[in-house]
C-alpha cells in the first residue's frame, strides 16, 4: 500500500480501519523530510498491513497542533488506536524496519 495523505477529517476513519497506522509529520520546506519521504515511501510498499499515513503540517496544522508537533519530521504509530511511538526525527531505512517489526509484534505498547 502506498502512502495516503491523512487530515483532521479523515483521520478517525483510518485508526478505525487499521491495525497498525504510522504517520508521517512532514512539511515541503522541510529538507529531512524530503530526504525520509522515499524510505517511508518504501517502506509502506513493503508492508500492505500498515497504514502509512503522510501529514502536511502546513496544511493540516489543526492535526498538528492536536499530536503536539513541535519538530519535523515526526514519526508517530499507533497500535488498535493507541499511540505507542512518537518520536521526531527521520529514520533511515533500517531503524524504520526496526520499529515496523517492533510495532507488528506489540513490542512498541510500553514506550
Amino acid at each position: 500500500m502506498a502512502t495516503i495523505e491523512i487530515t483532521y477529517d479523515n483521520l478517525d476513519e483510518m485508526i478505525e480501519k487499521h491495525r497498525f497506522l504510522i504517520l508521517d509529520f512532514w512539511a515541503s520546506w522541510c529538507g529531512p523530510c524530503g530526504v525520509f519521504a522515499p524510505v517511508y515511501e518504501a517502506a509502506s510498499l513493503r508492508h500492505p498491513e500498515v497504514l502509512f499515513g503522510k501529514v502536511n503540517t502546513e496544511i493540516e496544522e489543526a492535526l498538528a497542533k492536536e499530536f503536539q508537533i513541535f519538530s519535523i519530521p515526526t514519526l508517530i504509530a499507533a497500535q488498535d488506536g493507541t499511540i505507542v511511538y512518537a518520536r521526531p526525527g527521520a529514520l533511515g531505512e533500517d531503524k524504520l524496519e526496526k520499529l515496523i517489526q517492533d510495532l507488528k509484534a506489540g513490542r512498541l505498547a510500553t514506550e
